[in-house]
């Protein structure tokens, strides 16, 4: 996988039906707490992610794991794969493909609001789908995406892993004159983790995002790195997010 290519122009590079994949879900092995919806990397599906998750000391949690679109992607040199959005080159000043992103927040959205109303809910992922997950923080805290539609699900965990924060160029001005969103991003637990030596997300992108929204008021957000990490998990990093999910999440003992 590779983010080192782009000739992907600001905004929209889908003009057709947005057809997501097969979604997996794992279901909680003790009382049903909290769900949240995890979401894969780019040129991956949700199979691989359930499984790993089912194996995770975290009996209270339902798991959702949807399947990004096929469509062509611009790192890719214009090749179709799975892709929650397009992406060329991961930069403070590469164009961001705001209707993919929106697409993208608003199926995790879909997803969440068919969820009873006594449990948590949350969103997470890795690389590609950390950024969603991200972005579908901000779209909470703000209270609507770009596009300008309504935000309709009340977030209460972010998970991000080996990803980044897009449009983060505007995320300060989305959120003036707003108390609500003020409020909102004081509120929301996020958890960034990343390896040191990540060579497709590069660490200082993950450094910008964390500056970004500690910058823009996010007070309850939890920056972790690893030591030698690249771009993929370890048992210790999986760890942290378990520990971190069960205290924020308020989950029973497993």
């Amino acid at each position: 996988m590779s983010f080192n290519r782009s000739n992907m122009s600001s905004g929209s590079r889908m003009n057709r039906t947005v057809e997501f994949g097969r979604t997996r879900v794992v279901r909680p092995k003790g009382r049903h707490q909290a769900t949240i919806v995890w979401l894969h990397d780019l040129g991956e599906d949700g199979s691989r992610w359930s499984q790993l998750l089912e194996g995770l000391p975290l009996r209270n949690i339902k798991w959702i794991c949807p399947t990004a679109p096929t469509r062509p992607v611009a790192s890719y040199g214009g090749f179709a794969c799975t892709a929650w959005f397009d992406v060329g080159e991961i930069s403070e000043d590469a164009p961001d493909d705001r209707e993919g992103l929106d697409a993208a927040a608003t199926h995790v959205a879909n997803l969440l609001s068919a969820e009873p109303s006594d449990v948590k809910l949350g969103v997470g992922g890795f690389s590609m789908g950390a950024a969603v997950a991200l972005y579908s923080g901000t779209c909470h805290v703000v209270g609507k995406y770009l596009n300008g539609m309504r935000y309709p699900v009340n977030l209460k965990a972010i998970v991000g892993v080996s990803g980044w924060l897009p449009c983060l160029r505007i995320l300060k001005s989305r959120m003036e004159g707003s108390q609500e969103a003020v409020s909102r991003a004081a509120s929301l637990p996020t958890l960034l983790c990343h390896g040191s030596v990540d060579d497709v997300v590069k660490l200082n992108h993950a450094e910008l995002s964390a500056r970004t929204l500690s910058a823009t008021g996010f007070k309850n957000l939890v920056y972790r790195t690893y030591d030698g990490l690249g771009h993929f998990t370890i048992p210790q990093e999986l760890n942290e997010i378990c520990y971190w999910l069960t205290a924020i999440l308020g989950l029973e003992g497993s």
